[in-house]
């Protein structure tokens, strides 16, 4: 046999590269279910079922398709747990010339392939992932020719390279790049929120979500009523019922919160994306076409279409810039473990409790949610960036560390000290209840500002800049809160440090064994 290519649970696309330019009867295409990959974080089950029940269904696929494939399920008794494991096993099955392989999308597992041409003694052919629009090297090469990152700049770039979005003469459709100023409205009454698509599982899926929940009932997590795509022609379907009746509403709702409302106008994409039933190109061009045909708003199409070949590309490549080194950034000295109620829910500030039974009964929660309420809230409180990273890794369907790592160290927790986010995302109960309907039904008064009746946020925001003063206080995006700190009388002051010290005493940490 000339080719083993192993492919992984995030790699499930028919043009993946390592596929190209290869004759069927030359290859073994090897997918391989690893212990190690459902256990190194804890991950939700909705996350186990759908990678495993995706990679199941594209085994399928390739085989439908001429291709010979080595499948190793999760209960084979000769299962070795790893990759690197298995791939040593397959390499004495099958004799191969080469490994062939896409290159991975976290470092550990980069680290593991980095020795398969020794453990193997077979030469191991790394190729780029091009189902991303940007390249690594190209980041990298973008990033060195500037002083400063920002994510405005590459999205520009990336609007050039694909045209989306862009006239005839190279000017962005509308004349502005960035519409962001339009979305940011409040819910109103009476809106009708549209559900994301959802699919009745098949015998393979049944089969999966019965094996998760004998082997990991111990994982977060609830398994009721899975209905994630689990194959690209269901992801497809996903993505055109999005465009036909949420995204028209999204460009301008995008940072709402609403009780009891799981979705509002957010696709749910994400998981198909970041396994690779859909590509970023796919998806954005879907978006443009339909304000093209003038389907959806122009305010629409441009927010949707930077969270993709904007925000995503941009984080995957400050991933392979800054890591390993990231990973452990901790710029603000934080060191609180992470409370409790984090897994548990059991809390009685509304906002959160939402967000965490959203993320528990779905494995999900939209970016509001995870930047302003759940990494606000850990930030505020000074809670580890890295046991937070664990979190959100563990509870998201989409999570995966080259997307979630950057997403929490450096823009949810500021820990990278201001290199992917100029200034911390910090906000007190005003911005929640600007953009909620939480406040209203929450056990805390978001007007009040201190004492043990009043909103946490309140406190812990004043408390936060006050312990981080001489790192901030010169920021000039941060200026404006500093001067109206300083206006406060000395007695205010203290009452807000006083107050957020008395809510943070009553913070349990969570017990040991959670997340990894």
């Amino acid at each position: 046999m000339k080719f083993l290519i192993p492919i992984l649970g995030d790699q499930l696309s028919h043009h993946l590269a390592s596929l190209r330019d290869v004759g069927r009867a030359d290859a073994v295409l090897l997918l391989m279910e690893v212990a190690d990959e459902t256990r190194y974080v804890r991950h939700h089950k909705r996350k186990i079922t759908l990678i495993l029940s995706a990679m199941r269904h594209f085994a399928r696929e390739l085989r439908d398709a001429g291709w010979t494939v080595d499948y190793i399920a999760l209960d084979d008794s000769a299962n070795s747990g790893s990759f690197s494991g298995e791939v040593a096993r397959a390499v004495e099955r099958h004799r191969p010339e080469q490994i062939r392989i896409v290159e991975p999308g976290e470092w550990r597992v980069k680290a593991a392939i980095d020795g398969w041409a020794a453990q193997c003694a077979v030469p191991v052919d790394v190729i780029a992932d091009d189902r991303f629009v940007c390249g690594i090297l190209e980041f990298q090469t973008w990033a060195q020719s500037r002083g400063e990152l920002m994510m405005e700049y590459f999205y520009r770039e990336m609007r050039r390279k694909t045209g989306l979005l862009m006239t005839a003469d190279g000017k962005p459709e509308g004349g502005q790049w960035n519409l962001d100023k339009e979305n940011r409205a409040p819910p109103k009454r009476g809106l009708n929120y549209p559900e994301p698509l959802h699919f009745v599982p098949d015998e393979i899926t049944a089969e999966v979500l019965a094996l998760v929940a004998e082997r990991f009932a111990g994982h977060f997590g609830r398994l009721e009523k899975f209905g994630l795509p689990v194959t690209a022609a269901e992801a497809r379907q996903a993505l055109c019922h999005f465009i036909a009746t949420a995204l028209p509403d999204f460009g301008t709702y995008q940072d709402a919160m609403v009780t009891g409302q799981d979705w509002l106008y957010h696709s749910w994409l994400s998981p198909a994306l970041n396994i690779g039933l859909l590509t970023p190109l796919e998806v954005a061009q879907a978006a443009a076409d339909a304000y093209v045909a003038g389907d959806v708003p122009l305010n629409a199409a441009e927010g949707f279409i930077r969270q993709v070949i904007g925000w995503r590309e941009y984080v995957r490549g400050y991933y392979w810039l800054e890591m390993p080194e990231v990973a452990d950034a901790n710029a603000l000295g934080a060191t609180r473990p992470l409370p409790e109620f984090y897994w548990t829910g059991d809390t009685d500030m509304l906002c959160m409790a939402e967000a965490i039974r959203n993320t528990r009964d779905n494995a999900y929660a939209h970016h509001i949610q995870r930047l302003m309420v759940l990494g606000n809230f850990a930030m505020l409180a000074g809670v580890r960036p890295q046991d937070v990273a664990d979190w959100f890794l563990v509870v998201y369907a989409d999570a995966y560390e080259w997307v979630e790592l950057p997403n929490v160290i450096g823009m949810s927790q500021h820990a990278d000290g201001g290199r992917l986010a100029t200034k911390p995302y910090a906000g007190g109960g005003a911005y929640i209840n600007r953009m909620s309907d939480h406040c209203k039904s929450c056990r805390y008064d978001v007007k009040q500002k201190v004492g043990p009746d009043a909103c946490p946020f309140n406190a812990l925001y004043w408390d936060f800049l006050a312990r981080h003063e001489k790192r901030f206080r010169r920021n000039r995006r941060m200026m404006q809160m500093y001067a109206n700190w300083d206006r406060m009388d000395p007695a205010v002051r203290d009452g807000y440090r006083a107050s957020a010290a008395a809510f943070l005493e009553t913070l349990e940490p969570a017990a040991e064994g959670w997340a990894r």
